[in-house]
């Protein structure tokens, strides 16, 4: 529904209409508009943390390259995933505005860091853990640029081309020159 609808086209009425509840049932579990984004936030929260967890036990198996990683993990995010981290994008705008809400979603930045870290050490990265808040932000905002593109427009070869930036930087190599 954040996907579809927006921030504000999550309210009890619409959650109740979509799931085919009673009017009132979305009210009874949660008080306020406040509390259901709350929910929705920690729900989604959940998620992402399972996903996480579950590409880096696929990415353990086979040996892989970061940028390889990287470019599969972004590609499923704007791609197979693209309606949650629209969801995510929503709430956290939303949380500027809302501290209660920002405080659900701290998680999502805070543990960010703590599972990344973990990740790396499981795959055998040996990026410094002063650099994992920036590179953090890096993904977060190649997320952003490919989740905002029209739907369909992404393709592994433009996410790639982000990613090895993001790891190499912007010099061409020289066996490109």
């Amino acid at each position: 529904m954040l996907a579809s609808s927006g921030v504000h086209g999550l309210t009890h009425r619409a959650v109740e209409k979509q799931a085919d509840l009673p009017p009132g049932t979305a009210s009874n579990y949660f008080r306020s508009r406040e509390a259901l984004l709350v929910a929705a936030a920690e729900r989604i929260v959940d998620l992402h943390h399972a996903d996480t967890d579950q590409a880096i036990d696929r990415a353990t198996e086979q040996p892989t390259t970061l940028v390889d990683l990287w470019t599969q993990s972004l590609l499923t995010a704007a791609t197979t995933l693209r309606d949650r981290y629209v969801a995510i994008f929503e709430l956290q705008m939303e949380a500027a505005r809302r501290p209660v809400l920002a405080s659900a979603l701290a998680s999502l930045l805070d543990t960010a860091s703590l599972l990344t870290a973990g990740h790396h050490d499981k795959l055998g990265l040996t990026i410094p853990r002063e650099r994992i808040p920036a590179l953090i932000a890096l993904y977060g905002g190649a997320l952003f640029t490919l989740v905002a593109a029209p739907p369909g427009s992404v393709s592994r070869e433009a996410v790639q081309n982000v990613v090895e930036v993001m790891v190499h930087g912007c010099a061409v190599p020289e066996d490109r020159r």
